[in-house]
């Protein structure tokens, strides 16, 4: 027979292990607000997706078997475990199309962010170091520029200059740089400020050592957080691109080409556009937290730290 001696300290057990339970949760959820695991973790996924694909990928991306065509995923009654994520409308399997369009979407967003970033960060020092008509002049190309409707001047340039992987890139470099420049620009009237950069004007320093010393270090910071936010932007325009047939030429494995392709079939083969409008959400949305983590992490008044 239990006793109230034993019943106390069974139930005092009890409440000092679910309080330890509730402790070690709560870390956990601190740890996952402190630092952006989950970002991180689609991100390293989509990096090695892109530079593994030919072995990660269990078919050929490009391939058709026209009598496996709209096999629903393995998951599924009448589905197969030969393709975990079903095939499209002409037998392709979805998972290794899903995988190599990893690789075309990464080639394209680092190829024209590389370019935009050289011009925009460069045009951004100019302008906020000079100040005056440079600034003007540098400003109001800008406004311009960023007034343009971006769609339609790339379907004019994909209807002049045909579509292909190029020409993709020179479009979206062509949209890359304004953030840059607004971005630095800003940055760069708060730093040139400083004393430090007085005192090194004072003693003669040239312009070319104060940009690499002081102006480009300052606004360090600044490029990583846009570059980053910048990726998951120039992804999702990739997608819509090609989705509206301005963008990678079929049969080429691009997320946007194959929720493009697959719009004709959602009623009978959802998963073919499914799949690949959630890689982009994924990737779009773990790039868009790291972004902010970053400016967060960067900036003292906006540090989000227990």
């Amino acid at each position: 027979m239990i006793t109230s001696r034993e019943q106390i300290a069974v139930t005092r057990e009890a409440g000092s292990d679910a309080t330890k339970n509730w402790q070690q949760l709560r870390k956990y959820w601190r740890f996952f607000r402190r630092w952006p695991v989950l970002p991180v973790v689609v991100i390293i996924a989509l990096i090695v997706s892109a530079l593994f694909a030919s072995l990660i990928a269990p078919h050929d991306p490009d391939g058709q078997t026209l009598r496996d065509r709209n096999t629903p995923p393995a998951t599924f009654a009448d589905g197969s475990s030969k393709y975990w994520l079903g095939t499209d409308h002409l037998g392709r399997d979805v998972l290794s199309r899903v995988i190599h369009g990893a690789r075309i979407s990464l080639t394209v967003a680092g190829v024209s962010l590389a370019s935009g970033l050289v011009l925009g960060v460069t045009l951004g020092l100019l302008a906020g170091w000079y100040g005056g008509k440079t600034d003007e002049i540098i400003t109001r190309l800008v406004d311009i520029w960023h007034a343009l409707p971006f769609l339609l001047v790339a379907l004019v340039v994909v209807s002049l200059f045909g579509g292909s992987l190029g020409v993709l890139m020179a479009v979206l470099a062509m949209v890359s740089w304004v953030n840059f420049v607004r971005s630095v620009r800003a940055e760069v009237f708060v730093v040139k400020s400083q004393d430090y950069v007085q005192i090194s004007k004072v003693f003669g320093a040239s312009t070319f050592r104060i940009f690499a010393k002081h102006l480009i270090p300052g606004v360090l910071h600044t490029i990583l957080v846009v570059a980053t936010l910048s990726v998951g932007g120039l992804i999702l325009t990739e997608a819509t691109l090609s989705f509206l047939g301005a963008g990678i030429p079929p049969p080429t494995s691009s997320w946007g080409l194959m929720v493009s392709e697959g719009r004709d079939y959602l009623t009978d083969a959802w998963w073919s556009s499914f799949f690949p409008g959630l890689a982009i959400f994924l990737t779009v949305m773990s790039l868009n937290f790291l972004g902010d983590w970053l400016r967060d992490f960067n900036d003292p008044r906006l540090r989000q730290q227990a």
